[in-house]
């Protein structure tokens, strides 16, 4: 039967996070989660179904992937009952490689495949070149989780406190140079399907200060969680305040039923690795992505 490549539309969107959702695996090397397509949803649907590229082999979703044009890169998920199928991984590639299919750029090409054993096999031996390493880190939420020490605010679709959310806001832009998020984007956000099954969580300190945020992605009871991004405001940074929210992520996913917590960092993000460790997560093996040369 053959494979089929589909561009994204809006009314497909549904259907792509919940196929996602169900390939994410406890054990399983940490791939794109709907709280990756979710967090790019708040720049739109529109804007995100033009991202998205996925493959059919009768019908089911079998693999999909968010195209960054700017950078030529796609970041993967792939379904687990194609991880060792040869072929589908030549159809995969010869889709990514022909810049016609209009998904990777002709002079290069970046693919963040961290699942799917034939494929990432195949992009070894066709040429494909290690590029930047990344850490992913997981801790696991069978135990009991300490209490983070700040007063956390929940920001979830259904609830919705103004001032809440123009902290969540501040504390994001802040966090992260040159970042664009807004109330605005959050809305967006918070009305799509990845986010039934998610929050907001804004850190205070003694004074009443947002001094953290993060936003926690469940793919459903008994999976995997994200945290999806995680900041500290930089005028209070030095205070325990990233581990603070990284326990708070922790037991929020905890309580939604997430088998883990999972995230994946710059592996030259040495401050960032060391905070998710003091966090009680353990450090997995660096992944790197796969660059095709010019």
């Amino acid at each position: 039967m053959s494979v089929a490549m589909q561009s994204g539309t809006p009314a497909l969107l549904d259907d792509v996070v919940e196929a996602v959702a169900s390939w994410q695996q406890e054990g399983a090397p940490v791939q794109v989660h709907p709280g990756d397509l979710g967090w790019n949803w708040g720049f739109g649907s529109e804007a995100l179904a033009r991202e998205v590229r996925l493959w059919r082999r009768g019908g089911t979703i079998l693999a999909a992937g968010m195209v960054d044009a700017k950078d030529g890169l796609i970041r993967m998920a792939i379904a687990p009952s194609v991880d060792s199928d040869e072929a589908f991984a030549r159809q995969l590639l010869a889709d990514l490689a022909d810049p016609g299919r209009g998904v990777l750029p002709a002079d290069g090409g970046v693919v963040e495949a961290r699942f799917g054993a034939a494929f990432r096999d195949l992009l070894h031996r066709s040429g494909w070149v290690a590029d930047e390493p990344w850490t992913p880190l997981r801790r696991e939420l069978t135990d009991p989780v300490e209490d983070c020490g700040l007063r956390i605010e929940v920001l979830d679709a259904d609830h919705v406190d103004e001032r809440i959310l123009q902290d969540r806001v501040a504390v994001g832009r802040a966090s992260f140079p040159n970042s664009t998020f807004s109330s605005q984007r959050w809305r967006a956000m918070a009305a799509s399907s990845a986010y039934r099954r998610a929050r907001c969580l804004v850190a205070y300190d003694e004074d009443g200060a947002a001094v953290a945020a993060t936003t926690v992605w469940s793919a459903g009871p008994g999976r995997p969680g994200l945290i999806e991004p995680l900041g500290a405001h930089p005028d209070h940074r030095g205070r325990g305040h990233g581990r603070a929210i990284t326990l708070a992520a922790v037991a929020a996913l905890q309580q939604m039923g997430s088998s883990s917590a999972t995230v994946c960092t710059p592996s030259s993000n040495v401050a960032g690795v060391a905070a998710y460790i003091s966090a009680g997560f353990e450090k997995l093996s660096a992944v790197t992505d796969f660059r095709r040369l010019a």
